[in-house]
C-alpha cells in the first residue's frame, strides 16, 4: 500500500502549492527546501527514499497477514469439511446397528431371563462395532471448538478489513484498480519530471546471485523501454567473448532460459555497458571500443580512443585491464579512462553512441590507480577510493561546471571485492560484481521536481 503514498506525494508535488507539501516523516520522503519561481510556480527538492520502502509500510503488513489468515482459514476449512463429510457417512452406516442394540436392550430389560449366552455374545458383538463411533464423537468435539476458534478469527479479520477500509476510503475492488492505473500514468508522468540529482546515498547490498569467477560484469539496458526485463552478464576480465542474454531478472537468478552470443573480437576489463540494444566494449589488447548489436548478432562500429591507454597501463587499482570503462546515464554514453599527456588522471568522454565519435573531454585531475571503480550519475563521475572492504564513494566531478569536490558516501561492500560497477539511469540502482556475486545497490539522490511548464 505505500505505493498509494508515493504516488499521491509525486502527483501532489505536481500540482500543489508550496505550503502544502509537507508529507509525514513515515513516508520515507524528506523535503529540503520549497520555494516559488518568478513565474509563481512551486518548485521542491526532495530526497526520494529507496525503492525497498514499500516493505516498511504498516498497511502493507496488515495485508499480507489478513493474506495469511485467510488462507489458513480457507485450509481449515477444507479440513474440516472433509473430515465431516467422511464421519457423518459413518454415523450414518451404523444408526441402524444403532436401532437394533436399542431393541435387543430393550427387550432384555423387560425380560432378563430371555437374553441366553448366545443372545449375550450377539449383543456383546453389536457393541464391539459401535466402539469406532466414540472417536468420532471425540473429534466433533474438537472440531467444534476449532469452529469456535476460527469464528472468532474470522470476526478479527472483519474488524482488520473494516479499519482498512477506513484508511483507504469506500472502494470497491474495480473502483481501487482504475484509481490504481490513473496513479501509475499520473506517477510516470511525474517521474518524467524528475530532474538530474546528486548522490547523497547508497543502500545496504543486494545479493542477486552468486556465479562466476572472481571477476566479471553484468547488466541491463540503460536505455531500452522497462517492458524488456534482459539481463546481460559476461564472466573474467580479458579475452572473454562469451556473453549470456536472460530472459529476464528472474532468469538470471536462477540461472535458466539464456542464449549465447559469441562476440567477433574478445574484451578487455569489465567497464561494458548495454545501451540501447547495443553492448559497448574495449577489445583486448588494444584501445578499441566495438558496439556490438544483438539483435543482428553483428560490430556495427568501431572505433580507436585516441590516447587512451590500455593493457593494464592505467587501470583501477584492482587491475584487470580496467583501462577503458564504458558507461551510461541520464546525459548519454560515456568513457573513463587515461592518457599519458593527462599524467594518469582520469579523463571522462562523452560519446556520440552512433559513430564513437568524442564529443567532448573533462580532466578531473584524479588518479585512476587510486579509484577502486567509478560511475556516472547525471552528469557526473563519482570514484570510489578502493575496490577492497571499507571503501567509500570519496571523489565527484561535475562535467556540468567542470569541477570537483572530495565526498564522504559509505557503502558496504559485502564481499571485500569489486570488478566492476555501474549505475542504471533506467532503474536507478548501481549494478555491482563483487567476487563473484552479482549484487544491487538502490540509490538516494538529491533531486528537484518542477511543475509542468517548466
Amino acid at each position: 500500500m505505500h505505493l498509494f503514498s508515493a504516488m499521491f506525494l509525486l502527483v501532489m508535488l505536481a500540482v500543489m502549492p508550496c505550503e502544502a507539501l509537507y508529507p509525514s516523516p513515515e513516508e520515507g520522503w524528506q523535503i529540503y527546501s520549497s520555494a516559488q519561481d518568478a513565474d509563481g510556480k512551486c518548485i521542491c527538492t526532495v530526497v526520494a527514499p529507496a525503492q525497498n520502502m514499500c516493505n516498511r509500510d504498516p498497511r502493507s503488513r496488515q495485508l499480507r497477514q489478513l493474506m495469511e489468515k485467510v488462507q489458513n482459514i480457507s485450509q481449515s476449512m477444507e479440513v474440516l469439511d472433509l473430515r465431516t463429510y467422511r464421519d457423518l457417512q459413518y454415523v450414518r452406516n451404523t444408526e441402524s446397528l444403532m436401532k437394533v442394540v436399542e431393541g435387543k436392550l430393550k427387550v432384555a430389560s423387560d425380560n432378563p431371563r430371555s437374553l441366553n449366552p448366545k443372545g449375550f455374545q450377539e449383543l456383546k458383538d453389536k457393541v464391539t462395532q459401535l466402539l469406532p463411533l466414540l472417536p468420532v464423537l471425540e473429534q466433533y468435539k474438537a472440531d467444534a471448538k476449532m469452529i469456535l476458534r476460527l469464528r472468532e478469527e474470522v470476526r478479527n479479520l472483519s474488524l482488520v478489513l473494516m479499519a482498512i477500509q477506513e484508511e483507504m476510503g469506500a472502494y470497491d475492488y474495480e473502483e481501487l484498480r482504475q484509481r490504481v492505473l490513473l496513479l501509475e500514468t499520473r506517477l510516470h508522468s511525474c517521474m518524467q519530471k524528475l530532474g538530474c540529482g546528486k548522490l547523497t546515498g547508497v543502500s545496504n547490498p543486494i545479493t542477486v546471485r552468486s556465479s562466476g569467477s572472481r571477476f566479471g560484469s553484468w547488466m541491463t539496458d540503460t536505455m531500452i523501454p522497462s517492458s524488456d526485463n534482459r539481463v546481460w552478464s559476461m564472466d573474467g576480465y580479458f579475452k572473454g567473448r562469451r556473453v549470456l542474454e536472460y530472459r529476464t531478472m528472474n532468469d538470471f537468478m536462477k540461472g535458466q532460459n539464456f542464449v549465447q552470443h559469441l562476440l567477433p573480437h574478445p574484451w578487455a576489463g569489465t567497464g561494458h555497458v548495454v545501451y540501447n540494444g547495443s553492448l559497448y566494449y574495449n577489445k583486448y589488447q588494444s584501445n578499441i571500443i566495438i558496439k556490438y548489436h544483438f539483435r543482428s548478432r553483428s560490430v556495427l562500429v568501431q572505433r580507436s580512443l585516441s590516447g587512451a591507454g590500455y593493457n593494464n597501463t592505467f587501470p583501477y587499482s584492482w587491475g584487470g585491464s580496467s583501462d577503458i570503462d564504458l558507461m551510461a546515464d541520464e546525459n548519454g554514453l560515456w568513457a573513463v579512462y587515461t592518457t599519458i599527456p593527462n599524467a594518469g588522471n582520469i579523463v571522462i568522454s562523452r560519446l556520440e553512441p552512433q559513430s564513437l565519435e568524442v564529443l567532448q573531454t573533462w580532466d578531473t585531475g584524479f588518479p585512476k590507480r587510486s579509484a577502486g571503480e567509478s560511475f556516472m550519475i547525471c552528469g557526473t563521475l563519482y570514484v570510489t577510493n578502493s575496490h577492497l572492504a571499507g571503501a567509500k564513494i570519496y571523489f565527484a566531478y561535475y562535467t556540468n561546471t567542470s569541477s570537483y569536490e572530495y565526498t564522504d558516501i559509505p557503502f558496504h561492500n559485502q564481499y571485500s571485492h569489486i570488478s566492476m560497477m555501474d549505475y542504471n539511469p533506467r532503474e536507478r540502482v548501481l549494478y555491482t560484481w563483487n567476487n563473484g556475486h552479482q549484487v544491487l545497490y538502490n540509490v538516494t539522490l538529491f533531486q528537484v521536481i518542477k511543475t509542468s511548464g517548466d
